[in-house]
């Protein structure tokens, strides 16, 4: 009985640990979607068109797919980082090719859409130059990604299918890490002008691909020592010791 239950404390506390990850990721999606939530309020509401918003007026359609594709990413993504929900039991792991059928399209739409809107809408104030080529650069990485991750896991290339989803979605949910990074520009500067608000943004998401570069080569390292350790034990003949 003790040895039970000193087993199973440890799996207890990896299994809450295994939730830390996507309940971050939630809690950085939240302002997106609570902001992208009140654009879709405005448009199909009837609210008062302005010089801020005219452009989504004009041409709704793109707005509202871009939304709701890239809340359900960004929420449902969250959860493709719980790793029992990866290796646990024959219907959890249906769970992960589920979520990922719902995943690749709302991705593929929040990111064709985000591309379609960076080139024909018209440019916000503070909305240079240099933001327009970010989002275009990061909106056709996104993409890649996702193709990339689709490719790898149709060759049963499971680690890189999870290296390249993880990029993607890294991209995808960079609107809640701008607004982060953003705040404390606006509370301790002021307002943003096209250079700082380019500069604030694409910090946002070269940080977010270099946290999870940072955790894929994580890893990559665990799997290869993993396989050092049991090709070693493989090696060793019964009852042979180390």
């Amino acid at each position: 009985m003790v040895t039970e239950t000193t087993g199973a404390a440890p799996a207890a506390k990896r299994s809450r640990a295994g939730w830390l990850v996507p309940a971050g990721l939630i809690l950085i999606s939240i302002i997106p979607v609570i902001f992208g939530s009140l654009r879709m309020a405005e448009l199909t509401g009837g609210a008062a068109v302005t010089p801020a918003n005219q452009r989504f007026f004009d041409s709704p359609v793109p707005v509202l797919i871009h939304i709701p594709a890239a809340i359900v990413y960004s929420l449902v993504g969250a959860f493709q980082f719980v790793p029992s929900l990866r290796r646990g039991k024959r219907g959890r792991r249906n769970w992960h090719r589920i979520a990922g059928a719902i995943l690749i399209p709302a991705g593929l739409l929040s990111a064709l859409s985000g591309l379609w809107m960076a080139v024909f809408y018209d440019l916000p104030k503070d909305d240079g130059v240099i933001l327009l080529i970010l989002r275009l650069v990061f909106g056709t990485a996104m993409v890649a990604s996702i193709v990339l991750g689709i490719v790898a896991i149709r060759r049963r290339n499971f680690v890189a299918h999870g290296a390249w989803m993880a990029r993607g979605y890294a991209i995808g949910i960079a609107a809640g890490t701008q607004a982060l990074v953003s705040i404390p520009w606006f509370v301790l500067v002021g307002p943003t002008n096209e250079l700082s608000r380019a500069v604030l943004l694409g910090a946002a998401w070269v940080l977010n691909l270099a946290v999870a570069e940072y955790f894929i080569r994580r890893r990559a390292h665990r799997s290869a020592s993993s396989r050092r350790l049991f090709g070693r034990s493989a090696a060793l003949p019964a009852g042979a010791s180390r």
